[in-house]
């Protein structure tokens, strides 16, 4: 089972989503405060299983409703996604991975890892 690390830095709270092998799935903004940063865990938690997937690199895409996850290539050429809450906020992004493989799979890691115990550093 995964899990989800709240830190400190300089600018407030942040929290990242780590697989159960250690490796960050996912990250969060900044936050202002701890209740702030618990709330945005309880949107992956809540939004992440029943999240539709659009595909922004395929031409013609649909455009899903929100809660989704948005993949996207960055301008390195790097597959990329952001997970969106019912109202359209970006609850986390995930790093670029080189196949749109990794990518789908770092998504269907969130949805699997979503309800996941909470640690502060």
């Amino acid at each position: 089972m995964g899990k989800y690390v709240i830190k400190e830095v300089k600018t407030g709270l942040v929290f990242s989503l780590k697989a159960g092998n250690g490796e960050i799935i996912a990250n969060s903004e900044v936050y202002s405060s701890e209740k702030a940063c618990n709330g945005g865990i309880a949107s992956v938690a809540k939004n992440a299983p029943v999240a539709a997937i659009e595909d922004q690199t395929v031409e013609g895409y649909v455009k899903e409703k929100n809660p989704k996850f948005e993949i996207y290539l960055d301008k390195a050429g790097e597959f990329r996604f952001r997970l969106k809450a019912t109202n359209g906020e970006i609850i986390v992004t995930g790093e670029g991975y080189k196949s749109k493989a990794g990518c789908k799979n770092g998504i269907e890691s969130i949805k699997k890892n979503a309800d996941s115990e909470i640690v502060k550093l």
